[in-house]
């Protein structure tokens, strides 16, 4: 063999070797992004759709790549059961009550598995658990509710349409605001009026605060009557007295009714006097014969100072009281 054969023996030899050298490093390169040199524990869960989940695609916790779909399978209608090959050294952190939903990797990317850690209160998984799965958004659920949207805003859009038209017509209360001179003065003039209030509220709110401040000025007679406890008692005092006066004044009132009660009655001598004519006509009868009877002894009276026997006694009583009233003008 010539030399130049042997050179191309050693290149032949150097790009086989350099090949097969690339091809463990690719080998390993690709096992370790499937995780298949590595210690793996099996999960599980069932979806009713996987959206094009298939297999090989990967499976992310807390944003780290943790596994691969291992396999997809049938297990009853509508039912599609997810297989998992997941890091041991996740394990861990994955709890039981985990759940395993259906996502995108980026906007348009491969569908992957996205695990929730769960509680930590739960216990950790076990190799062949099955985890629960989180009902997926499909797109054609996600268009039937934009759809529905669509449908409510051009309701609304609509109605605010017919709106807008009446309004410029000059319909409803708005309408006639905006096309009524008279009504937006007069709801001008309101609004004043309402102003005008307001600041008159808040200038009666000034006076009251300074009148409050003024009763709990030190030594006022509202803070004389509020805290000291001497003024109190006697004001207490005079308004028993002033209710002691009102019952007396009560009882009088009881009593002159009474009194008037009797007056009105034939029962007593007043009300005789008042009520009854005959008796009235008596007693003047009775007055009249006193009347007649004081005239007549009068003037036996008088007979009898003229009268022999008693005629010494009557001047000798004469001479005795003009002597008494000379000694008194004597004095």
């Amino acid at each position: 063999m010539d030399a130049s054969e042997n050179k191309k023996a050693i290149i032949v030899g150097l790009f086989l070797g350099l090949g097969l050298i690339l091809f463990i490093l690719g080998v390993f390169t690709l096992g370790g992004q499937q995780k298949s040199f590595v210690k793996n524990i099996k999960l599980s869960s069932v979806f009713s759709d996987v959206a094009g989940l298939k297999k090989g695609n990967n499976v992310w916790f807390s944003g780290v790549k943790v596994g691969t779909i291992s396999a997809v399978r049938f297990t009853g209608p509508s039912q599609v059961q997810v297989f998992m090959s997941i890091d041991q050294g996740t394990q861990q952190f994955i709890h039981r009550n985990a759940q395993a939903k259906i996502s995108s990797d980026g906007l348009i990317g491969n569908k992957i598995i996205v695990i929730d850690g769960g509680s930590p209160q739960a216990p950790e998984v076990q190799d062949g658990d099955v985890l629960q799965a989180e009902k997926l958004l499909s797109t054609d659920d996600m268009l039937k509710t934009l759809q529905e949207n669509n449908q409510n805003l051009l309701a609304i859009t609509s109605d605010f349409k017919n709106l807008s038209h009446q309004i410029l017509q000059g319909k409803g209360t708005i309408g006639a605001l905006m096309a009524d001179n008279t009504m937006a003065l007069q709801l001008r003039a309101a609004m004043k009026n309402l102003q005008t209030a307001t600041q008159n509220a808040a200038l009666m709110a000034g006076q009251l605060n300074s009148f409050s401040n003024k009763l709990n000025t030190k030594g006022g007679f509202a803070d004389n009557l509020l805290t000291d406890t001497a003024t109190f008692n006697r004001i207490r005092q005079a308004a028993n007295q002033l209710q002691l006066a009102a019952n007396n004044a009560s009882t009088l009132t009881n009593n002159l009714n009474k009194a008037s009660e009797k007056l009105n009655r034939t029962d007593n001598a007043i009300g005789v006097l008042l009520n009854d004519p005959k008796g009235a006509i008596q007693v003047q009868t009775t007055l009249n014969n006193l009347q007649q009877s004081s005239i007549k002894l009068n003037d036996d009276l008088e007979a009898a100072q003229h009268n022999f026997f008693l005629k010494g006694f009557f001047k000798d009583k004469a001479k005795k009281a003009k002597e008494d009233s000379l000694k008194k003008v004597g004095q």
